[in-house]
């Protein structure tokens, strides 16, 4: 696997290194743990080579559209995700989930949501 690291120059002087493979393990972190078998389970498909995970609305919630699904799980769960309906009608009834957050944070993700769709009966 070919590994990448990118370096960019702050205006203050400060180095960032941003370094992809962060991003596999948030995208296996989000993932795998909403997979998780038990209440609150979601399984979405893993995705390669990116930054989002798209995933469908789990079926109860479904009849809610991704706009009203969405503003319930920041309410509810305390996590915030792009609706699919922002990106066009052919993203009604899908959510983008942007792995931005280290691990640590990913993982509180993972419990909010999993606890909002239990919660709700899913």
């Amino acid at each position: 696997m070919l590994l990448l690291v990118v370096e960019a120059k702050l205006d203050d002087g400060e180095r960032v290194r941003h370094d992809p493979a962060t991003g596999e393990e948030g995208r296996d972190a989000l993932v795998d743990g909403l997979a998780q078998p038990g209440p609150g389970a979601w399984k979405i498909e893993k995705p390669l080579g990116t930054m989002f995970v798209w995933a469908q609305i789990p079926e109860p919630f479904r009849s809610l559209g991704s706009l009203e699904f969405s503003k319930q799980l920041l309410r509810e769960g305390h996590v915030a995700l792009a609706p699919g309906i922002g990106f066009g009608d052919s993203g009604e009834g899908w959510v983008r989930f942007a792995l931005i957050e280290n691990v640590h944070r990913t993982r509180q993700a993972v419990r909010g949501i999993r606890r909002f769709l239990r919660g709700s009966g899913a």
